[in-house]
């Protein structure tokens, strides 16, 4: 028996984070959890040229392999491994390794278009929304791809202005409401994690019961 629960918000809301935190709390209480994320699902845009590369919409649910994420995360709520791809954001390119990721308990997905699409959200036991002001948002997206993602400020800019804050506006905010938890991004986000650990745990017991 698992339980999978999806945390979805705009880039720079505190997903991530979020679950990071979710994860130490549920292993302080040796509950068993994985994080599968969406972002792992991006197409491999080997096909294009490095700077047609980066005129893709990644923020479209069409720059992502929603077939084999539904898969995967259905194989994993149905205690099954999976092997997940390896994707290189500096580069738009799947490697040519996986990772292998083993079922547990509580299976923690995230991303920005995880309820834009039925498919998902109908394996979903829970369903978590991070909000945070756009301002906010972008800042920490500039920080992230600049750090970790070989982006330069501008080109950060450039693309949440064209892409990233009209997607969100489209496939992103529509689905704020109606989710079991929405999270303030830029609250005491221990705070939220261990209320949002506590209704894992009870559903997990639920599931059991």
């Amino acid at each position: 028996v698992s339980v999978v629960c999806g945390i979805c918000g705009g880039s720079g809301a505190g997903k991530s984070t979020l679950a990071g935190t979710v994860v130490e709390i549920l292993e302080g209480r040796d509950v068993g959890v994985i994080v599968l994320p969406f972002d792992d699902y991006y197409r491999d845009h080997g096909h294009l040229g490095i700077a047609e590369r980066a005129l893709v919409n990644y923020d479209h649910p069409d720059s992502l392999d929603l077939a084999q994420f539904v898969a995967d995360l259905g194989d994993l709520a149905g205690a099954r491994s999976v092997d997940v791809p390896v994707y290189d954001f500096a580069t738009h390119r799947r490697r040519p390794e996986s990772r292998r990721l083993s079922p547990q308990p509580v299976v923690l997905t995230e991303g920005i278009l995880l309820l834009a699409t039925p498919e998902v959200r109908r394996l979903l036991d829970v369903a978590v929304f991070v909000e945070a002001p756009e301002d906010v948002r972008r800042e920490r997206r500039i920080i992230r791809d600049v750090a970790e993602r070989g982006r330069t400020p501008e080109s950060v800019r450039s693309q949440f202005a064209a892409t990233v804050a009209p997607m969100y506006e489209r496939f992103v905010a529509p689905f704020a409401g109606g989710v079991d938890r929405t999270i303030d991004g830029t609250g005491d986000l221990t705070r939220q994690a261990t209320d949002l650990a506590d209704l894992l745990v009870d559903r997990l017991e639920g599931a059991s019961a």
